[in-house]
């Protein structure tokens, strides 16, 4: 069964529906980045055609962590816009407390994970999870690093713009 993302591509514009999960361990959160881009991210990924949001998180978490991981609260929807490699986003994500079992390593600020994923290598680290080392990465969504040390108890919905670093 071939798998469809939702994304519309009506370049140079594109609209994309992720979603990603915020784990933190230790007062660190994991995060990860495709090796030839020069910004971070949290896990996650594009929902398929008929999959909901949580069903996403976990085939994502699988797929990259190669493990089974915890879906907790929703945090944030945020609708996205921002200029990349060329292109307008429109991204509308949903972004999950999670946790990932023990098994998983951690080490602080070093890479703990590799995994190729379609035609990307990722690589996953644990940071620090305060603001300062989270803007030093540079992490985007941008929001995030502002929000870390005060995380919602109920869902906020957010229209952001961001300007995404560029490789």
């Amino acid at each position: 069964m071939m798998r469809k993302m939702v994304r519309i591509d009506a370049d140079p514009n594109l609209f994309n529906y992720r979603i990603a999960g915020l784990a933190l361990r230790n007062g660190h959160l994991l995060v990860h980045r495709a090796t030839h881009e020069p910004f971070w991210t949290l896990p996650g990924g594009r929902a398929e055609i008929g999959e909901d949001s949580r069903e996403t998180l976990r085939r994502e978490m699988v797929e990259e962590l190669e493990h089974e991981t915890e879906i907790g609260n929703l945090l944030w929807v945020v609708e996205n816009f921002f200029f990349f490699d060329n292109r307008r986003y429109h991204e509308l994500g949903f972004y999950y407390r999670m946790a990932v079992p023990d098994s998983f390593p951690f080490a602080s600020g070093e890479i703990v994970h590799r995994i190729a994923d379609g035609g990307s290598d990722l690589e996953f680290k644990w940071v620090p999870a305060n603001e300062a080392s989270l803007l030093a990465l540079p992490l985007q969504p941008n929001f995030i690093p502002g929000r870390i040390a005060n995380l919602p108890i109920v869902t906020e919905h957010l229209v952001w713009h961001e300007t995404v670093p560029e490789g």
